[in-house]
Protein backbone atom coordinates (compact mmCIF):
# COMPACT_ATOMS: atom_id res chain seq x y z
CA UNK A 1 0.00 0.00 0.00
CA UNK A 2 1.30 3.57 -1.12
CA UNK A 3 2.56 5.87 2.10
CA UNK A 4 1.00 9.06 1.94
CA UNK A 5 2.22 11.78 4.48
CA UNK A 6 1.52 15.43 4.71
CA UNK A 7 4.49 17.61 5.38
CA UNK A 8 5.18 21.32 4.05
CA UNK A 9 8.17 22.06 2.83
CA UNK A 10 9.61 25.75 2.55
CA UNK A 11 10.15 26.35 -1.22
CA UNK A 12 14.28 26.88 -1.08
CA UNK A 13 14.84 24.16 0.88
CA UNK A 14 12.99 21.09 -0.64
CA UNK A 15 14.98 18.14 1.14
CA UNK A 16 14.60 16.33 4.23
CA UNK A 17 15.88 13.85 7.02
CA UNK A 18 13.08 11.09 7.78
CA UNK A 19 14.08 8.77 10.74
CA UNK A 20 17.58 9.66 10.12
CA UNK A 21 17.86 8.89 6.09
CA UNK A 22 18.65 11.80 3.96
CA UNK A 23 15.88 12.34 1.48
CA UNK A 24 15.19 14.16 -1.57
CA UNK A 25 11.67 15.57 -2.70
CA UNK A 26 10.76 15.14 -6.34
CA UNK A 27 10.53 18.98 -6.48
CA UNK A 28 14.42 19.82 -5.67
CA UNK A 29 14.76 16.81 -8.60
CA UNK A 30 13.03 18.91 -10.90
CA UNK A 31 14.65 21.98 -10.38
CA UNK A 32 18.08 20.19 -10.50
CA UNK A 33 17.20 18.55 -13.75
CA UNK A 34 15.66 21.72 -15.00
CA UNK A 35 12.68 19.77 -15.82
CA UNK A 36 8.92 20.24 -14.98
CA UNK A 37 7.68 19.04 -11.67
CA UNK A 38 4.67 17.81 -13.53
CA UNK A 39 7.06 16.06 -15.73
CA UNK A 40 8.77 14.08 -12.71
CA UNK A 41 6.05 13.39 -11.13
CA UNK A 42 4.69 11.77 -14.23
CA UNK A 43 8.50 10.28 -14.25
CA UNK A 44 8.60 8.93 -10.92
CA UNK A 45 4.67 7.44 -11.22
CA UNK A 46 5.45 5.75 -14.31
CA UNK A 47 8.85 3.95 -13.12
CA UNK A 48 7.18 3.33 -10.09
CA UNK A 49 5.43 -0.61 -11.07
CA UNK A 50 8.87 -1.73 -11.48
CA UNK A 51 10.40 -0.79 -8.80
CA UNK A 52 7.45 -2.90 -6.58
CA UNK A 53 7.94 -5.42 -9.13
CA UNK A 54 11.33 -5.96 -7.92
CA UNK A 55 10.54 -5.88 -4.22
CA UNK A 56 10.62 -2.79 -3.22
CA UNK A 57 8.15 -0.32 -1.34
CA UNK A 58 6.31 2.17 -3.45
CA UNK A 59 7.42 5.59 -3.33
CA UNK A 60 6.25 8.03 -0.15
CA UNK A 61 4.19 10.20 -1.24
CA UNK A 62 4.17 13.22 0.17
CA UNK A 63 2.36 17.48 -0.18
CA UNK A 64 4.05 20.39 0.21
CA UNK A 65 2.72 24.27 0.38
CA UNK A 66 3.25 26.39 -2.87
CA UNK A 67 3.61 30.03 -3.16
CA UNK A 68 0.20 30.40 -2.85
CA UNK A 69 -0.65 28.77 0.07
CA UNK A 70 -2.05 25.58 -1.38
CA UNK A 71 -1.29 21.99 -0.59
CA UNK A 72 0.33 20.46 -3.74
CA UNK A 73 1.48 16.66 -4.24
CA UNK A 74 5.46 15.76 -4.47
CA UNK A 75 7.68 12.60 -3.72
CA UNK A 76 9.98 11.82 -1.01
CA UNK A 77 12.85 9.56 -2.31
CA UNK A 78 15.63 7.96 -1.13
CA UNK A 79 19.43 8.35 -2.44
CA UNK A 80 18.84 4.87 -4.27
CA UNK A 81 15.18 5.49 -5.59
CA UNK A 82 16.51 9.46 -6.97
CA UNK A 83 19.83 7.33 -8.73
CA UNK A 84 16.47 5.11 -10.20
CA UNK A 85 14.21 7.94 -11.17
CA UNK A 86 17.94 9.49 -12.95
CA UNK A 87 18.24 6.33 -15.24
CA UNK A 88 15.59 7.94 -17.59
CA UNK A 89 17.58 11.23 -17.30
CA UNK A 90 20.23 12.95 -19.72
CA UNK A 91 24.00 12.76 -18.46
CA UNK A 92 23.84 16.62 -17.35
CA UNK A 93 20.98 16.00 -15.08
CA UNK A 94 21.80 12.82 -13.60
CA UNK A 95 25.63 14.40 -12.98
CA UNK A 96 23.68 17.14 -11.33
CA UNK A 97 21.77 14.63 -8.91
CA UNK A 98 24.74 12.97 -8.06
CA UNK A 99 26.91 15.82 -7.16
CA UNK A 100 23.58 17.30 -4.91
CA UNK A 101 23.64 13.97 -3.11
CA UNK A 102 27.30 14.10 -2.36
CA UNK A 103 26.45 18.03 -0.85
CA UNK A 104 23.43 16.40 1.45
CA UNK A 105 25.86 13.67 2.79
CA UNK A 106 28.80 16.40 3.74
CA UNK A 107 26.16 18.23 5.51
CA UNK A 108 24.79 15.37 7.29
CA UNK A 109 28.17 14.75 8.74
CA UNK A 110 28.61 18.46 9.98
CA UNK A 111 25.50 18.87 11.19
CA UNK A 112 26.57 15.32 13.26
CA UNK A 113 29.45 17.54 14.32
CA UNK A 114 27.50 19.77 15.76
CA UNK A 115 24.91 17.75 17.85
CA UNK A 116 28.29 15.89 18.87
CA UNK A 117 27.05 12.85 17.25
CA UNK A 118 29.98 12.51 14.64
CA UNK A 119 31.99 9.73 14.27
CA UNK A 120 35.65 9.49 12.32
CA UNK A 121 33.84 6.64 10.51
CA UNK A 122 31.39 9.10 9.24
CA UNK A 123 33.67 10.38 6.79
CA UNK A 124 35.59 7.17 6.27
CA UNK A 125 32.14 5.73 4.90
CA UNK A 126 30.80 8.80 3.51
CA UNK A 127 30.63 7.75 -0.31
CA UNK A 128 32.45 9.54 -3.17
CA UNK A 129 31.15 11.18 -6.48
CA UNK A 130 32.70 8.27 -8.21
CA UNK A 131 30.70 5.68 -5.54
CA UNK A 132 27.59 7.35 -6.18
CA UNK A 133 28.00 7.22 -9.74
CA UNK A 134 28.89 3.44 -9.05
CA UNK A 135 26.08 2.41 -7.59
CA UNK A 136 23.84 4.75 -10.38
CA UNK A 137 25.70 2.56 -12.88
CA UNK A 138 24.28 -0.91 -11.04
CA UNK A 139 20.61 0.38 -11.46
CA UNK A 140 21.37 1.63 -14.84
CA UNK A 141 23.24 -2.16 -15.77
CA UNK A 142 19.99 -3.69 -13.80
CA UNK A 143 18.00 -2.03 -16.89
CA UNK A 144 20.24 -2.74 -19.70
CA UNK A 145 20.41 -6.69 -18.76
CA UNK A 146 16.48 -6.42 -19.05
CA UNK A 147 16.59 -4.51 -22.41
CA UNK A 148 19.47 -7.05 -24.02
CA UNK A 149 17.39 -9.60 -22.82
CA UNK A 150 16.51 -10.47 -26.62
CA UNK A 151 20.51 -10.48 -27.55
CA UNK A 152 21.87 -12.58 -24.90
CA UNK A 153 22.36 -15.75 -27.61
CA UNK A 154 23.83 -13.48 -30.60
CA UNK A 155 26.58 -13.20 -32.24
CA UNK A 156 28.72 -10.07 -32.48
CA UNK A 157 30.77 -9.46 -35.75
CA UNK A 158 34.34 -10.33 -34.03
CA UNK A 159 33.18 -13.26 -32.66
CA UNK A 160 31.25 -14.77 -36.41
CA UNK A 161 34.28 -13.64 -38.04
CA UNK A 162 37.16 -14.93 -35.91
CA UNK A 163 37.18 -18.64 -36.89
CA UNK A 164 37.97 -16.92 -40.62
CA UNK A 165 40.77 -14.37 -39.21
CA UNK A 166 37.96 -11.49 -39.59
CA UNK A 167 38.06 -8.58 -37.41
CA UNK A 168 34.63 -6.99 -36.69
CA UNK A 169 35.33 -4.02 -38.86
CA UNK A 170 36.37 -6.31 -41.93
CA UNK A 171 33.01 -8.33 -41.45
CA UNK A 172 30.97 -4.88 -41.39
CA UNK A 173 32.73 -4.13 -44.24
CA UNK A 174 32.65 -7.19 -45.94
CA UNK A 175 28.46 -7.10 -45.69
CA UNK A 176 28.32 -3.14 -46.18
CA UNK A 177 29.57 -3.76 -49.67
CA UNK A 178 27.10 -6.57 -50.42
CA UNK A 179 24.36 -4.13 -49.46
CA UNK A 180 23.40 -6.28 -46.57
CA UNK A 181 24.20 -3.94 -43.63
CA UNK A 182 24.59 0.34 -43.96
CA UNK A 183 26.00 2.76 -41.62
CA UNK A 184 22.82 4.85 -40.26
CA UNK A 185 22.51 7.48 -36.98
CA UNK A 186 25.92 6.34 -35.89
CA UNK A 187 25.67 2.68 -36.21
CA UNK A 188 25.26 -0.37 -38.49
CA UNK A 189 21.76 -1.32 -39.26
CA UNK A 190 20.29 -3.83 -41.98
CA UNK A 191 19.33 -2.35 -45.29
CA UNK A 192 15.75 -2.28 -45.56
CA UNK A 193 15.72 -6.08 -48.07
CA UNK A 194 17.08 -7.77 -44.44
CA UNK A 195 14.82 -6.17 -42.15
CA UNK A 196 11.95 -8.14 -40.23
CA UNK A 197 13.77 -11.70 -40.80
CA UNK A 198 15.57 -12.12 -37.43
CA UNK A 199 18.67 -12.29 -38.38
CA UNK A 200 20.00 -9.44 -36.03
CA UNK A 201 18.60 -7.75 -32.61
CA UNK A 202 20.09 -4.31 -31.07
CA UNK A 203 22.43 -4.68 -27.99
CA UNK A 204 23.21 -1.55 -25.82
CA UNK A 205 25.40 -0.04 -23.69
CA UNK A 206 26.70 2.65 -21.77
CA UNK A 207 30.50 4.42 -22.52
CA UNK A 208 31.99 7.58 -21.06
CA UNK A 209 32.69 10.80 -23.80
CA UNK A 210 35.75 12.24 -23.86
CA UNK A 211 33.54 15.14 -21.71
CA UNK A 212 33.03 12.57 -19.08
CA UNK A 213 29.13 12.38 -19.57
CA UNK A 214 28.01 8.73 -20.00
CA UNK A 215 26.49 7.74 -23.12
CA UNK A 216 24.46 5.05 -24.47
CA UNK A 217 24.86 3.44 -27.64
CA UNK A 218 23.18 0.39 -29.77
CA UNK A 219 25.87 -2.02 -31.78
CA UNK A 220 23.83 -4.36 -33.93
CA UNK A 221 24.50 -8.46 -33.08
CA UNK A 222 23.15 -11.21 -34.98
CA UNK A 223 21.16 -14.46 -34.14
CA UNK A 224 21.57 -17.89 -34.97
CA UNK A 225 19.68 -17.12 -37.80
CA UNK A 226 21.76 -14.25 -38.64
CA UNK A 227 24.94 -16.21 -38.22
CA UNK A 228 23.95 -18.84 -40.25
CA UNK A 229 23.32 -16.34 -43.18
CA UNK A 230 26.99 -14.67 -42.71
CA UNK A 231 28.57 -17.83 -42.42
CA UNK A 232 26.96 -18.96 -45.54
CA UNK A 233 28.08 -15.88 -47.29
CA UNK A 234 31.60 -15.95 -45.99
CA UNK A 235 32.21 -19.47 -47.03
Amino acid sequence: MKKTTAITISMNRTNSAVDGEQRMTSIEIAELTGKSHFNVMKAIRNMEPAWVNVGQFHFELTSYTDAQGKERPCYSLTKTECLYIATKFNDEARARLVLRWQQLEMEDVRRKKEEGRWKKEDVRYLPSPQEILDEADDIIGEELDELNSASDDCYSPTEIGKPFGLEGRDLNSFLCDRGIIQWSKGQWRLTPKYLHQGLTENRSFIYHGRNGHRKTQSRLVWTEKGRDFVLGLIG
